[in-house]
């Protein structure tokens, strides 16, 4: 595609390679949760063992904890990591959430949706995905076909106007 050419589109979407390292993660839905934590909100955590409504975690920085299982929350499998749409998620929690849209920041692909919401984190910096080119990726394309994108949501409802919609 000549869209993975433009200096923007690796702030747009995972390229195939990046998908493909997110799922060959070990993931166990039964064992790997999100804990709360107070420095970074979440972390994640794999059950080691539970005791009635108690469970035993070890944290992804090898520190174990006993807590309420009511204070964990599922993980999504591997292959939703900085998923385009939240709405996709199999278990939409508050971590789950957060986690995508952190490691979405991370990757300086601030654009992401839920559902019909396009939610966008600032950068604090400028990144090369408001140029011509990129604008022109999105003209006339399905929301489906495209990353997230103000681009996307404006074009969108530019062609709703058109048609009568």
């Amino acid at each position: 595609m000549d869209h993975e050419k433009d200096p923007g589109w690796q702030f747009l979407r995972q390229s195939q390679a990046q998908l493909l390292a997110a799922t060959t993660k070990k993931f166990d839905s039964k064992k790997n949760v999100w804990i709360p934590d107070n420095e970074e909100g979440f972390v994640a955590a794999e059950i080691k063992s539970t005791k009635g409504d108690q469970v035993t975690v070890v944290t992804a920085k090898g520190v174990e904890k006993v807590l309420k299982k009511d204070e964990t929350q599922q993980m999504n499998p591997p292959k939703f990591e900085k998923t385009e749409d939240m709405a996709n998620l199999t278990f939409l929690n508050d971590a789950s959430v957060l986690h995508n849209l952190k490691q979405r920041y991370f990757s300086m692909m601030i654009y992401t949706y839920s559902g019909l919401f396009c939610v966008v984190i600032n950068p604090y910096k400028r990144l090369p995905i408001y140029t011509e080119s990129v604008c022109k990726m999105f003209i006339g394309r399905r929301r489906n076909e495209m990353p997230p994108h103000l681009f996307a949501v404006s074009d969108e409802a530019y062609r709703n106007m058109v048609n009568g919609e």
